[in-house]
């Protein structure tokens, strides 16, 4: 039910509420994915991301916001607010967070194809309706190093509209990544996450080589479902671009 990004290194805020911070910056990311461009009906995801650290409050607060998050006839809607406290832990710092929000989902019945115009049961317009929605994770951060756990949608909560009913599961997440400086001028950024929701489990492995701190090319494998592409610049300094 998460949707699902193959540039996930650049956006860890929304699975992980612990991560808002980290950085010690004000950053903020905007992704669009679009699957299977052209086939209609395809799955699109509008996702934006906030995080600042904040010092009086020992740690960072955040916004990830999928404005738009969309499958055939159904839609979804999601926003959350979170708030990490950090602290040092050896060479770098721990952090615990949580988030609580809002989870919206919608179906189109106009836009539906079925056998039996008849059935009461299939929606002839939109109808939608919303539950309240919370995560929480552990993150560590070095210089070198990130490592995170999380789960999402820990309240389990029910989405009830028209004949409609959707409960939303539970959904826990592990990341890490590693920065290895292989010359003044370029960097190899291995990571990986694990995603389940007690039924499936998926796990992407990714390495990005990054050119004077400006440019980036890599790839990744997202076992046994696909493989990827990635590049990316910084086309102003603290603005970058990437696609895959």
């Amino acid at each position: 039910q998460d949707p699902q990004f193959s540039q996930y290194m650049f956006a860890r805020l929304p699975v992980n509420p612990a991560y808002a911070g980290s950085n010690e910056a004000i950053c903020a990311s905007l992704l669009y994915r679009n699957q299977w461009t052209g086939f209609g009906g395809e799955p699109k995801t509008s996702l934006f991301a906030f995080d600042m650290p904040v010092e009086a409050l020992h740690g960072g607060i955040g916004l990830s916001f999928y404005a738009s998050d969309r499958l055939g006839a159904q839609s979804n809607m999601n926003v959350r607010g979170a708030y990490a406290y950090r602290t040092e832990l050896g060479s770098g710092h721990i952090a615990i967070g949580v988030d609580a929000g809002y989870q919206q989902q919608s179906i189109n019945g106009g836009d539906l194809v079925f056998n039996d115009l008849n059935d009461n049961l299939i929606p002839s317009g939109k109808v939608g309706g919303g539950t309240f929605d919370m995560s929480a994770g552990a993150y560590y951060n070095s210089d070198k190093l990130y490592i995170g756990i999380a789960s999402t949608h820990l309240t389990g909560g029910n989405i009830n509209y028209d004949n409609v009913r959707t409960s939303l599961a539970r959904h826990y997440w592990v990341m890490a990544g590693y920065s290895a400086e292989l010359s003044p001028s370029l960097t190899l950024k291995p990571s990986l996450v694990a995603k389940s929701d007690a039924v499936s489990t998926q796990i992407v492995l990714n390495a990005n080589l990054f050119i004077n701190n400006r440019f980036w090319v890599g790839g990744g494998y997202r076992y046994q479902d696909a493989v990827v592409l990635m590049a990316g610049l910084e086309l102003i300094p603290n603005l970058k671009l990437g696609y895959s």
